[in-house]
């Protein structure tokens, strides 16, 4: 069968690629088209656009980018009528993929699949109409989503997470050792470790790191090391008066063994659950006490974590926007790291997770789901 999948950054391009291995272990006769990375192209067929040429975020960026963006599109379509697909595999990226899925329907009128449900349970809920119409199967990698989509009379399949499969393959080859890890990046075993992941974006890296580093001030016995974004320089983190060690590339061995973590507000925050480290969420806003009020207009779930969101209650403490103050950060750190029955409840809460996600595999059990759809 010929499959054509639209993914528009990073994130899509890693599921998505994991996607085409395991369709081409249940369809042997697969053949791609598709928008995407390098992770894609690795896996075989015909690329048309480098998600990097696609990656316009926000009102601003999308407007000073418009005809590249409307370029995109043009180019998509005509793709898509060039390949004649036996189905269209749409991967997150809403703005863009709900258009090309009203596209599909209206000319070749073939299956539209998507792959991660968008967030449309914290904004923009009313593509949920779109969804209905444009989508005939929505494949979900959280467990709560299921529970949205019901109440909209919109079935979907939950197909596990990919973060769970990347964190428990990693689990099974690489036993927590932070001497080991100490010694591999030259630091200093004397000390426990506190990881600090600022995220990947420069923005948020300007934002939240400098905070981050002076809770060295509070915690002498401790030793604190970041985990540095893979496009970014050992430079780029000495402008903040990075004097702390920072490792590339060990996101997952740093924070497995480290005694706790400061994480900047996304994946990360899940990875640093499911390995059970304890830690406290932060996430800057513009505009602090403002922004907060707004976000409480427009956002409708109640945390900003995916640790609490797939907990349905607190786990981790959320310090966000005009909450993410060096006091609190000091006060939240010195509960998880001395507290042991604080630092227990943690860890408890994260079993709840790991329970709620499941054992299968997502991306090989979408495929199964996939390809039996279209047999049928």
């Amino acid at each position: 069968m010929k499959y054509f999948v639209i993914a528009g950054e990073a994130s899509g391009d890693l599921h998505a690629s994991n996607l085409m291995r395991e369709l081409k272990q249940k369809d042997p006769n697969a053949e791609f088209c598709f928008l995407g990375g390098d992770l894609m192209r690795a896996q075989g067929g015909t690329m048309v656009q480098h998600y990097r040429n696609m990656a316009f975020m926000g009102i601003i960026n999308v407007l000073l980018n418009i005809r590249k963006v409307l370029s995109n599109i043009k180019i998509c379509k005509e793709s898509i009528l060039t390949f004649s697909p036996d189905v269209v595999i749409l991967v997150d990226y809403p703005s863009f993929n709900l258009r090309i899925a009203k596209f599909v329907k209206e000319t070749i009128k073939v299956p539209v699949f998507y792959y991660i449900s968008p967030k449309i349970w914290a904004w923009k809920e009313y593509r949920i109409k779109s969804i209905k119409k444009l989508v005939d199967e929505m494949f979900c990698i959280l467990p709560f989503e299921v529970d949205f989509y019901k109440k909209h009379n919109y079935p979907i399949h939950y197909v596990g997470n990919p973060t769970m499969d990347s964190v428990r393959e990693f689990l099974q080859n690489n036993p927590r050792n932070p001497s080991q890890f100490c010694e591999k990046n030259n630091i200093s075993s004397q000390k426990p470790i506190i990881a600090l992941l600022a995220g990947s974006r420069k923005q948020e890296i300007v934002s939240c790191l400098p905070k981050m580093l002076k809770m060295k001030e509070f915690f002498p016995d401790f030793q604190f090391v970041v985990a540095g974004a893979p496009s970014y320089s050992i430079d780029f983190y000495n402008q903040f008066g990075c004097d702390v060690p920072v490792v590339f590339n060990q996101t997952f061995d740093l924070v497995q063994n480290a005694e706790a973590a400061i994480v900047n507000s996304g994946t990360a925050t899940l990875e640093t659950a499911l390995l059970k480290t304890p830690e406290v969420v932060v996430y800057h806003v513009f505009g602090g006490r403002l922004a907060s009020l707004l976000k409480k207009i427009v956002i409708r779930v109640p945390f900003v974590s995916l640790v609490n969101l797939i907990a349905t209650r607190e786990v981790v403490k959320e310090l966000v926007a005009h909450l993410f103050t060096e006091e609190r950060l000091q006060q939240e750190l010195q509960k998880i790291l001395l507290d042991k029955n604080y630092r227990s409840q943690q860890k408890l809460g994260f079993e709840d997770i790991i329970d709620k996600l499941g054992n299968q595999n997502c991306a090989a059990t979408t495929a199964e789901l996939i390809v039996e759809k279209l047999q049928k």
